[in-house]
């Protein structure tokens, strides 16, 4: 299955998704507010020299849909000039949730290569049951639709990554595997996380270090397990993604924090 840089960047905040109807799919926002603003530096190890090839930038802020207050969470990625030479990258993610982090729309648009891709979904709740709308372009301008209705809560990945800011890992065990459900690409499919403990580590290029929760997304080939990203939150109420390791198949790429600003909680897992 391919993997883009900004599909493990979203990845690394996934936790447990519960099951259930509409009402059980709720949650109580604890990590944060409107005006979080997050940047990210990418790098990539080019003939085992890490090099800078583009930057990420995520900010949530309040909206108005379907004449209701909600989240707006917006996140782009941008390769620099050296990394065009090679690869280019420029993709730009939408994704609507209400106050209680449900979902009810996503959008992506990629520009990865001389590709560009266009992925949405809409989702409404009848008869307290989960129903989601996908549209998918191809860079063909091929047209995929889906219509799904279940009794499990369906995530886009910036749904998801909203929703598992709040979870509480006290009582994660280590080695422990998390299943989802998200809608990319014009389907539903499952995906599978593993709790690995928790660490600590100084950030790249700065005197700063950081207590973190830290988890590995893998698949699964032949029915052996291959780790796909390891990925690194602060744990503090935040949950705020510091740090990513990614084990790609033409490659090894990290991205980390650059900057936080409008932070909901005292981001007390820095180490002094």
């Amino acid at each position: 299955m391919k993997r883009t840089i900004l599909f493990l960047l979203l990845l690394w905040l996934t936790g447990i998704v519960p099951h259930g109807t509409y009402a059980q799919c709720t949650a109580d926002n604890q990590a944060f507010s409107p005006g979080e603003d997050l940047s990210y530096k990418l790098y990539f190890n080019w003939k085992f020299i890490w090099v800078t090839v583009g930057t990420a930038h995520m900010n949530i802020s309040q909206t108005t849909y379907q004449d209701k207050d909600m989240y707006r969470c917006h996140l782009i990625t941008r390769g620099n000039k050296s990394a065009d030479r090679l690869f280019v990258l420029r993709d730009t993610l939408v994704s609507i949730v209400d106050h209680e982090l449900v979902p009810y729309y996503y959008r992506k648009g990629a520009m990865e290569g001389d590709r560009y891709t266009v992925d949405e979904a809409w989702y409404s709740y009848p008869d307290g049951k989960n129903h989601v709308k996908q549209r998918f372009k191809t860079h063909r301008n091929e047209i995929r639709q889906n219509d799904q209705k279940s009794s499990v809560c369906i995530y886009d990945m910036l749904s998801m990554m909203l929703r598992a800011r709040s979870f509480d890992a006290t009582d994660y065990k280590v080695g422990q595997k998390i299943h989802f459900p998200m809608a990319d690409g014009g389907k539903v499919e499952e995906q599978t996380l593993i709790y690995r403990g928790k660490k600590k580590f100084k950030m790249e290029d700065s005197k700063t270090k950081y207590r973190c929760l830290v988890f590995s997304f893998v698949e699964y080939e032949d029915g052996k397990e291959k780790e796909v990203v390891t990925f690194y939150i602060t744990d503090d109420k935040n949950h705020l993604p510091v740090r990513l390791d990614m084990f790609l198949r033409f490659g090894s790429a990290k991205a980390f924090l650059t900057e936080a600003k409008g932070v909901r909680n005292p981001q007390t897992s820095i180490i002094k």
